[in-house]
């Protein structure tokens, strides 16, 4: 077996040593995750956390990102501004090293920074890399210095002398490299969401965002007293909340530092927001698991102290304990520890019995000092529990009798025959007829069809006991064969896509915001692991001479006619997927050859929380507020 194994390709020749940022170029993906939006964004990240890091120091309180108008970013901060000196070891100016050498910095034990979020990421030597120009500017107390590079982090020249001055700071101007990125267009309301998280969690830095692409420039300047306290109000805006006072604390122990703010609405969902040196934890770790410790230990001590559990041995659970509230926490390591496949899970343990003991402590002193309010909560978390079992009499409905067993799957589920869920996908389709065509248009072997008869429920508004009574909620959670809340696994999906082919009009826009809503708030994680995906249907279909065109927009409609000519040709506009036959259908939408998929994500899990409540909660004045602002961005308004 050995002799037959081929090994004229793999010798000494081989194995590649890159050197210095070609690496990066070569591979960008590995240094910034990917070369569409989201890298193109982590650019700015990495050079504002480098900032932050100033400040998490004590000596940065003012930071400046502007978007300038040839689609450069600049970032600018006064903290004590990069050392400039010649590097004892490379021979060469210290800025030149942290721009030009891969893991160069003061966090790696040369006593820079004692907490840093910086370190998580990656570094200016790789924006460095990905930016076919870049200027960096540094005032140190004395002298104002230069150095300029170009194609790929090449120096223009020695870090130079300007002039003299007495001011502190960096400023790091770069325009990132059409060669490497998918799209140079950084999104505003992106980089703006980041920057505002940032100034919630540092209180004493002013965060400045400029944008002076268009003709006026569009300056937001954050600085939140409250910090985190803030955050919370932010996220509680389009909500109602049930106590009136937000509940604050911290604690401090040897290095680490945790604050925690928190906060109890009338939703039926948790958002618990957790970042660690800024770095903002989505899987969670030892300092959630604290929190949620410490809060039900609390709530039940509590509870069985004033009456509301009679029996020893009763406790209400952590699912019930946290329905409705929206917290916030924030822990500052000296050296923090990551877990997981993407790093974002906090894996110090010496963390989470801080966190536990704190929580529990000022969790109950919050109680005996607000009996009032205590109540409020108590009466909430009460009804949460009756629901919750309600619930669980409603869930044995979505259940699957086994693995094996299709008899229990809904009966308009148009099932595949492939049992890879790997090679699986589930449409989710508006209305019968459209599910009609679907399954004429599908490939039978991997692709399924689940018909939805009209609207789902609206899952902002009720508890999960009341969606897992709506018939067409059920039947999702049944064909997805995951399961929901607690009992969620997502190892038991059926379906690598679940996709959401509905109506290109405003009650198929209605439909799909309702499927959103249900994904985000009850099975989050597929969302967050990129299993749900929009279909994207043509507007138009286009006739001349015999041939056929689609266009998706107005744009390529017109595109389309200016290609073909102006004269004797027939245009017809899609109002519904019933109106195409199946054929037309698989061609445009379905078809993995030829339809095109927009996979839906989750950037930032607390613009997300806010969107959602904003559009589909109970408060209709901040959502009337929001379509009075953003009318004018709608285009073929179908009424």
């Amino acid at each position: 077996m050995a002799d037959s194994i081929q090994k004229s390709n793999y010798d000494q020749d081989a194995i590649q040593v890159l050197d210095g940022l070609e690496a990066v170029r070569k591979r960008p993906g590995m240094y910034i995750g990917s070369t569409g939006e989201r890298g193109l964004h982590h650019l700015v990240y990495e050079i504002v956390d480098n900032s932050i890091d100033e400040a998490l120091a004590g000596i940065c309180d003012t930071i400046t990102v502007k978007i300038l108008k040839d689609g450069s970013v600049s970032v600018q901060d006064n903290g004590r501004g990069i050392p400039v000196g010649i590097h004892h070891k490379m021979g060469i100016s210290t800025l030149q090293v942290v721009l030009t050498v891969l893991h160069a910095g003061g966090k790696f034990g040369g006593g820079g920074y004692k907490v840093s979020g910086g370190l998580h990421g990656v570094g200016l030597s790789v924006v460095n890399a990905l930016s076919d120009r870049l200027t960096a500017e540094v005032r140190n107390g004395e002298g104002y210095y230069k150095q300029e590079y170009a194609n790929g982090g090449v120096p223009q020249g020695d870090v130079v002398r300007v002039g003299d001055s007495n001011e502190h700071g960096t400023i790091i101007t770069f325009h990132p490299d059409a060669e490497i990125f998918e799209t140079l267009d950084f999104n505003f309301e992106t980089l703006n969401s980041r920057l505002r998280l940032l100034a919630f969690l540092n209180k004493n830095v002013r965060i400045i965002f400029e944008d002076h692409r268009g003709e006026e420039p569009v300056v937001c300047d954050y600085k939140f007293e409250g910090g985190i306290m803030s955050f919370v109000e932010f996220q509680n805006k389009n909500k109602d909340v049930i106590t009136d006072k937000i509940l604050y604390f911290t604690d401090k122990k040897d290095t680490t530092e945790v604050e925690v703010a928190m906060q109890y609405t009338d939703t039926y969902v948790e958002n618990i927001f957790t970042y660690v040196n800024n770095i903002n934890t989505e899987e969670g770790g030892t300092h959630l698991v604290g929190y949620k410790t410490g809060l039900t230990r609390a709530v039940n001590d509590y509870c069985r102290k004033t009456g509301v559990l009679k029996e020893a041995d009763q406790n209400f659970t952590g699912e019930d304990v946290r329905e409705g509230v929206t917290a916030v926490i924030s822990v500052k390591i000296e050296n923090p520890q990551f877990e997981g496949q993407t790093k974002t899970k906090l894996g110090n343990t010496e963390v989470r019995a801080i966190v536990d003991v704190c929580t529990y402590e000022k969790v109950t002193s919050f109680f005996e000092e607000n009996p009032a309010q205590a109540k409020i909560i108590v009466s909430k978390i009460v009804t949460a529990a009756r629901a919750r079992e309600a619930a669980r009499h409603a869930r044995d409905l979505t259940r699957r009798k086994s693995d094996l067993d299709s008899a229990a799957l809904p009966g308009k589920l148009a099932d595949c025959t492939e049992k890879d869920p790997s090679q699986c996908e589930i449409f989710i389709v508006e209305g019968l007829s459209a599910g009609g065509t679907a399954k004429g248009g599908r490939s039978r072997r991997y692709q399924a069809i689940l018909p939805l008869r009209g609207k789902i429920l609206n899952v902002e508004k009720a508890r999960l006991d009341r969606a897992l009574g709506n018939e067409e909620i059920r039947s999702m959670i049944t064909a997805f064969g995951t399961g929901i809340g607690q009992e969620f696994d997502i190892s038991k999906l059926r379906y690598d896509k679940i996709i959401c082919m509905t109506d290109a009009d405003v009650d198929g826009s209605h439909i799909r915001i309702l499927l959103l809503t249900f994904f985000y708030r009850y099975m989050k994680e597929l969302v967050e692991q990129g299993h749900i995906y929009i279909a994207q249907p043509p507007l138009y279909l286009i006739k001349k001479n015999k041939k056929k065109y689609y266009a998706y927009n107005d744009e390529q409609l017109n595109e389309i006619l200016d290609t073909i000519g102006r004269s004797n040709y027939e245009v017809q506009r899609y109002k519904g997927l019933g109106e195409m036959d199946a054929d037309q259908l698989k061609e445009t939408t379905m078809d993995k050859e030829t339809r095109t998929l927009l996979r839906v994500t989750v950037e930032d899990a607390a613009m997300a929380d806010e969107m959602f409540s904003l559009l589909m909660g109970e408060k209709a004045q901040p959502r009337r507020e929001f379509i009075e602002q953003n009318a004018k961005f709608v285009e073929n308004l179908d009424i």
